[in-house]
């Protein structure tokens, strides 16, 4: 049986071309970002995580959207058959499509599912923890569903996380039996993405000028994952102590009455 599936289904390629692709969809609701801090949060998550993405991925087939549209239905307009993560990481897709940036994610193209959306509050996350089922309305057609709904019944992401800009909270949620159930974090304070090697939890500095509350990622023995300038810092500060301590040693030595040139 599993041998004539295989047989019969259809490349993502090879699919009808009523059903369109990113390039033939809106890549954006024309909705403004909704605070100063979404788009930092997403450049942080990103570049930490980078390394580790990378050693998972030898072959360098994974993407990762922000704000990008993950289309799981079609509709006119094409954009209520959408919901944009602020944040999300899809395994095992080539980052770009025939040589061309992607837009936004197709399902009925990639037949993936991300394995962690995350959505950045603004507000009390009334939006982001949304249930509205589908269901169609006698005039006006389709009524958007809610985000919440669509991630667990529909796209059926493994991991979904909401982030409460303002109190810094961050709530997780883990696809179990086809339902989300709320986690419990580890000791540290932070959540395991087993699938990614990472933990995700809440962390308080500054970066790109805002000191605040950010979603970082940790490694699963809990060390922090640093940001391509962070990593910089830390090669440069111990690089001064190599220089500090070895000017030590010299002193040391001209004490002794030996040269450190000629050592």
């Amino acid at each position: 049986m599993a041998e004539t599936l295989t047989q019969t289904t259809a490349a993502p390629n090879d699919l009808p071309p009523q059903f369109p692709d990113h390039t033939q969809l809106p890549e954006s609701d024309g909705l403004f970002v909704k605070n100063f801090q979404e788009h930092p949060q997403a450049l942080i998550l990103t570049d930490s995580i980078a390394t580790t993405l990378e050693r998972i991925h030898p072959d360098g087939q994974y993407a990762i959207g922000q704000d990008c549209g993950i289309y799981w239905r079609e509709t006119e307009p094409p954009e209520k058959g959408a919901e944009a993560p602020d944040w999300f990481y899809v395994p095992n897709v080539p980052p770009r499509l025939q040589g061309e940036i992607r837009r936004s994610y197709v399902l009925w193209r990639e037949f993936i599912a991300p394995t962690i959306a995350l959505e950045f509050a603004s507000g009390d996350g009334s939006e982001e923890h949304d249930l509205t089922p589908l269901s169609y309305a006698d005039d006006s057609g389709i009524i958007r569903p809610g985000k919440f709904w669509v991630y667990e019944r529909i796209v059926r992401i493994p991991f979904y996380g909401i982030f409460l800009i303002n109190s810094g909270e961050l709530e997780l949620y883990e696809l179990v039996g086809g339902q989300y159930q709320r986690m419990t974090a580890n000791n540290r304070g932070h959540y395991p993405i087993a699938p990614m090697d990472v933990e995700i939890g809440v962390w308080e500095g500054a970066y790109q000028n805002q000191d605040q509350h950010w979603l970082r990622w940790w490694n699963l023995q809990g060390d922090l994952l640093l940001t391509g300038s962070e990593r910089a810092i830390v090669a440069e500060r111990r690089a001064e102590s190599a220089e500090e301590k070895a000017a030590r040693l010299a002193e040391r030595l001209r004490e002794l009455g030996v040269n450190p040139d000629l050592v």
